[in-house]
């Protein structure tokens, strides 16, 4: 990887000194490529699930009943894959449809429900996840292990940091 190949923040950063001269840009710098990589990442690391039919939003949920290997409620699920009860509920009618996600009615509250993954669910995401870990993988080849492990290490400082801050802002 280049170590002196600009990005589009660093030009962005060059631009407000040069209207702003003395502006500290440094949680510009961080943030916006942040973003920016985010944004990159989000459209290059779904061409798996596009070609299976799924959304991002989808997979999350299909994964989150694989990995914790039990039902979980919609508010759960809400929960573990930080979206709305509403968009939960939406992604839930595709995948139900689908026959990729089961319903079970509480026994004590019909109003509650239990979902959980179908043979088809569970058939598609075991295929999917070695797949998308390995598209996202390539993705992040040019970093090397070393930086990779040391980028995870910093992301992870910083989510910490931000879930102390700004969790309970969230609804």
């Amino acid at each position: 990887m280049a170590e002196d190949a600009e990005d589009i923040v660093a030009r962005v950063l060059r631009q407000w000194q040069q209207v702003h001269p003395g502006l500290d840009t440094a949680p510009m710098a961080v943030i916006g490529r942040l973003n920016r990589c985010a944004a990159l990442l989000q459209q290059a690391s779904d061409a798996p699930l596009v070609r299976e039919g799924l959304s991002r939003a989808e997979f999350d949920i299909l994964g989150t009943l694989r990995r914790t290997g039990r039902e979980l409620t919609p508010g759960q699920i809400a929960r573990e894959t930080f979206a709305s009860g509403a968009a939960v509920t939406k992604r839930l009618r595709v995948l139900e449809g689908r026959e990729l996600v089961a319903r079970r009615a509480d026994d004590r509250d019909r109003r509650v429900a239990h979902l959980s993954l179908t043979p088809a669910g569970e058939e598609l995401i075991d295929r999917l996840i070695p797949l998308q870990l390995g598209y996202e993988q390539a993705l992040l080849a040019g970093l090397g292990d070393d930086r990779q492990a040391e980028l995870a290490d910093i992301l992870a400082g910083l989510l910490v940091l931000l879930e102390g801050r700004l969790g309970g802002l969230q609804p």
